[in-house]
């Protein structure tokens, strides 16, 4: 599985607009937990970890920040999420970091798996 940027259903209305997500059409994976982050201060980065076997979807609801892979060769790459329509698919084994908050930016994270600290590796060598 590689990183992908999902494109969610969209309602609009003059009312106001209205996405949504659903197994298996939008997320491919059961999901186990659903956690957001919010009130980041500015300058700091949350993430920093990547998963043994939890896949996980990504969505700015609110504001934006920028979501950094680190590539098998050592290189890094940059997504900036801005769109509560737009999700971001991180696989297994895949080292991010989230930076870059905007003000009230809250960060929307469905994961594969229920919370189990064994499932994470925090040492990028251990990749």
């Amino acid at each position: 599985m590689k990183v992908e940027l999902i494109d969610l259903p969209q309602i609009t209305d003059p009312r106001g607009n209205l996405t949504f997500l659903q197994n298996p059409e939008q997320v491919p994976f059961k999901i186990e937990r659903v956690f957001w982050t919010y009130d980041v201060p500015g300058g700091f980065v949350r993430g920093g970890h990547a998963y043994k076997t939890h896949l996980e979807l990504i969505i700015a609801l609110s504001g934006s920040f920028d979501v950094v892979l680190l590539g098998n060769d050592g290189s890094t790459s940059s997504i900036n999420l801005k769109r509560s329509y737009q999700g971001l698919l991180v696989p297994a084994n895949k080292w991010r970091r989230l930076e870059n908050f905007s003000t009230n930016s809250v960060s929307l994270h469905l994961s594969s798996g229920a919370y189990d600290e064994r499932d994470y590796i925090r040492e990028i060598s251990e990749l």
